[in-house]
């Protein structure tokens, strides 16, 4: 095994007194989600789990010390790997089997990857033999990893309330990247957390899954939603104007330039 052992498999980065961010480094670009943690007065909330590779609950135990609602925003690998650490993870209806049955596994090796999964992944940066660039334990055989069945709460839709006691978040059903793709929306701050119904770089409609027809439905609400700041499941944070910019360029056809 020629892939190094690193001893930090997350890092961290503080956004403000109430949101921590959480990524993997050593997981290609590509699959390198944005795990936000949100400290609320009666409860925190987790926002997607990243790959599962290792313990999230382990590396982030100091983080989590209210009671804890976990929210999977989708059941792609690099959302949900790591739902199984944690009871009742709340998800759309349309995807709490698949979270449930570990539905979405494809293996670490990036040769079992579809060929055109593969070109897509090649725009964020080379794939060598592996998504990883190390291991998070000696003992750890990337060609053993499995994604994990885990334990949802009664399915969620459109219009649920997350109460942390002083912040509320409503759920935004958002499909085209994947039919059960939701976000949280804080009226109270603008403050939206959007998953991979869209970030600040390539977006994805070509997936199983995915439809283009109604991500244009979703981008379309985009154009008229007041937030104030973006938190999306990949790469970096934006404003309200580069909302618009991206979902009109969606509608338009357009590439834009990735800001990543």
């Amino acid at each position: 095994m020629d892939l190094p052992v690193t001893d930090q498999w997350f890092i961290r980065e503080r956004i403000d007194s109430r949101i921590t961010l959480l990524t993997e480094p050593h997981v290609h670009p590509f699959l390198r989600c944005n795990i936000w943690h949100v400290r609320g007065r009666d409860r925190d909330l987790l926002i997607d789990t990243g790959m599962g590779i290792s313990s999230l609950s382990r590396a982030a135990r100091d983080l989590f010390g209210n009671q804890l609602t976990v929210v999977i925003t989708h059941t792609h690998i690099d959302h949900s790997g790591g739902a199984y650490e944690f009871d009742g993870c709340l998800v759309h209806k349309l995807e709490e089997e698949s979270l449930r049955l570990a539905r979405d596994y494809i293996p670490l090796q990036t040769e079992s990857w579809p060929q055109d999964v593969r070109a897509m992944m090649e725009e964020d940066g080379p794939a060598g033999e592996w998504v990883i660039t190390a291991r998070p334990a000696l003992d750890f055989l990337p060609e053993k990893f499995e994604l994990r069945k885990a334990s949802p709460a009664p399915a969620i839709e459109e219009g649920h309330i997350i109460d942390l006691g002083d912040r509320v978040f409503e759920v935004l059903h958002l499909p085209g990247h994947s039919p059960g793709s939701i976000g949280l929306w804080e009226s109270d701050t603008g403050t939206f957390f959007s998953g991979d119904a869209v970030y600040d770089s390539q977006l994805l409609d070509e997936l199983p899954g995915s439809d283009k027809a109604i991500y244009r439905k979703t981008m379309e609400r985009f154009l008229d939603l007041p937030v104030s700041v973006v938190h999306g499941g990949h790469v970096g944070s934006f404003g309200r104007a580069r909302l618009r910019e991206i979902a009109r360029a969606y509608l338009d056809g357009r590439k834009l330039n990735q800001n990543t």
